[in-house]
C-alpha cells in the first residue's frame, strides 16, 4: 500500500504542472487583462471628461496613451515585461523575481552614476552603477565591493543618455509560499484568500457532514421500506428539492424566513453579526449567533447532494439485498439485522466511499451563488470576482488551493475505499 499512495503522490507533480501550466497560459493570453483595463478606464475617464467639458476629443475616436516610459513601468508592475514561459516560472518560484525597481540615466559621454536605493540603519545607501567597455552594467557599493543590486539597460534617447533599471533579484513564488500581491486589494494573495477560504470551508465541511448524516440513514430506510408510502413521498419530496438550483432556494428561504413577506426568523444573510454586536457577546450566545447565521446557507448549500447521495445509497442497498451471498446468509440463519448491517452495508459503502474526494472538492470551493445571495464573503465568491477582476494572482491562488484539494481528495477516496471493501489491496 505504501508503494501504491507514493507513486499516487507522485502522480500529483505533473497533474498538478500541467493543470497550471493550461490555466496560467490562457489567463497570460487572453484579452482584456490587467493593463487593458487601466488603458480602458482612461479611455473612459477622457471620455467623460470631454463629454462634460464640450471639448472636440468626445467624437473624434482619440484614445488616451500612455508614454512608452509609463507603460513599461506598468508592464513591470503586472509582470507582463517577462516572456511568458519566465513567468510561470517566477510565479512558481524557480526563476528570481526582480523587486526593488529603481531607475536611473547615465548621461552622453558619462560611464557610472551613483543611485539612491533605500536606507540602511537609518542613513542613506547608495550603489555606483558603472558602465563597462564591453557595454555592460555594473553595480558596485561605495566601497567598491560588488552590490547585491543588479542593472538593465533599457533604452537609449535621442540625447544618447543611456536610461536602466537597478533591481535586486529574490526566489519568491509557490514553492516559497508567495502567491504574489493581488491587484484588486493590493495585499499579500493568501491573507486576502485566507479568511475567506475559512468561511467556505466551514460552510462546506458542515454541509458534508449533515449530508452524510441525514441521506445514508434515509437511503437505508428507503432501501428497507421499498415501494412504500415513505418511500414514494421522500422521492418526490427530495426530487423537488433536487431540481431547484440552490440559490433559487437561497432566495426562495430568505423571502419566507428572512423577513420578506412572510417570517422575520433568520438573518438576511452575512456570515455572522457584525463585529461591533460579535464582540459583545458571550462564548454560548456566540455559538447560537453562528448557529442562526448558517441555517439557511446550509440548507441552500447542501440540497443539490441530497437527492443524489439518498438515491444513490438506496439503490446500493437493494443491489446488494438481492445478491447471492445475502440470500446465503439468510439461509444459514443469520438474523435479518445482522445480514444488513454487517454484510450487505459495507458492501453498499462502497459507492458513497468512492466519491468523498470529488465531493470534497466541489464543496470547498465554494459556491458563489448562494455566497452572492447570502452577502457571504467567502472563496466561491473572492475567485468569481477575481475572474472579472481580471486579478491573476487571486484567481491563479484559487487554482492552486482547489487542484490540491482535488488531488489529495482523491487520495482519501481510496482510502476510504480500501477500509470499507477488504477485497481492494492497493500495491
Amino acid at each position: 500500500m505504501a508503494s501504491y499512495f507514493t507513486r499516487r503522490i507522485l502522480l500529483m507533480v505533473p497533474t498538478f504542472l500541467g493543470s497550471t501550466i493550461l490555466v496560467f497560459t490562457i489567463l497570460q493570453m487572453a484579452p482584456g487583462g490587467p493593463i487593458e483595463q487601466v488603458l480602458l478606464q482612461m479611455q473612459m475617464g477622457g471620455a467623460m471628461g470631454s463629454e462634460g467639458s464640450g471639448g472636440s476629443n468626445s467624437g473624434t475616436g482619440e484614445i488616451a496613451t500612455l508614454p512608452p516610459e509609463a507603460l513599461k513601468e506598468l508592464e513591470r508592475f503586472y509582470g507582463f515585461d517577462k516572456p511568458i514561459y519566465q513567468r510561470y516560472f517566477i510565479w512558481l518560484g524557480i526563476w528570481p523575481r526582480e523587486i526593488k525597481h529603481r531607475n536611473f540615466t547615465i548621461k552622453k559621454n558619462e560611464n557610472s552614476v551613483s543611485k539612491r536605493v533605500g536606507k540602511v540603519d537609518g542613513e542613506l545607501w547608495e550603489v555606483d552603477i558603472v558602465l563597462n567597455d564591453k557595454n555592460k552594467l555594473s553595480v558596485y557599493e561605495k566601497n567598491g565591493e560588488r552590490s547585491l543590486w543588479q542593472a538593465s539597460m533599457d533604452l537609449e534617447n535621442d540625447s544618447q543618455d543611456i536610461k536602466g533599471t537597478v533591481f535586486q533579484k529574490e526566489f519568491s513564488g509557490l514553492l516559497t509560499g508567495n502567491l504574489g500581491k493581488s491587484y484588486t486589494y493590493l495585499q499579500p494573495v493568501t491573507e486576502v484568500m485566507a479568511p475567506r477560504f475559512k468561511v467556505s470551508l466551514f460552510f462546506g465541511l458542515t454541509g458534508i457532514i449533515i449530508s452524510y448524516l441525514v441521506c445514508i440513514p434515509l437511503g437505508i430506510r428507503k432501501a428497507l421500506q421499498h415501494g412504500s408510502f415513505f418511500d414514494f413521498g421522500t422521492s418526490v419530496t427530495i426530487f423537488i428539492a433536487y431540481s431547484i438550483p440552490g440559490w433559487a432556494l437561497g432566495g426562495v428561504l430568505l423571502v419566507i424566513f428572512g423577513g420578506g413577506s412572510f417570517w422575520d426568523v433568520f438573518p438576511l444573510g452575512g456570515f455572522r453579526s457584525p463585529s461591533e454586536i460579535w464582540e459583545t457577546l458571550s462564548p454560548i450566545q456566540k455559538i447560537f449567533d453562528q448557529i442562526h447565521h448558517m441555517i439557511l446557507p446550509i440548507i441552500a448549500w447542501s440540497i443539490g447532494s441530497f437527492a443524489t447521495m439518498t438515491v444513490l445509497m438506496k439503490n446500493s442497498l437493494l443491489e446488494n439485498l438481492s445478491q447471492d451471498y445475502v440470500r446465503t446468509a439468510f439461509a444459514k440463519g443469520l438474523t435479518e439485522k445482522r445480514v444488513i448491517w454487517l454484510h450487505a452495508m459495507r458492501n453498499s459503502l462502497i459507492p458513497i466511499a468512492s466519491g468523498i474526494g470529488h465531493i470534497l472538492g466541489i464543496v470547498i470551493a465554494g459556491s458563489y451563488f448562494i455566497e452572492r445571495m447570502f452577502n457571504i464573503d467567502g472563496f466561491g465568491k473572492l475567485a468569481y470576482e477575481a475572474v472579472l477582476a481580471r486579478d491573476y494572482p487571486i484567481t491563479l491562488g484559487f487554482l492552486v488551493i482547489v487542484v490540491g484539494i482535488r488531488l489529495i481528495g482523491n487520495i482519501i477516496s481510496d482510502l476510504a475505499l480500501a477500509t470499507v471493501d477488504p477485497r481492494i489491496r492497493f500495491k
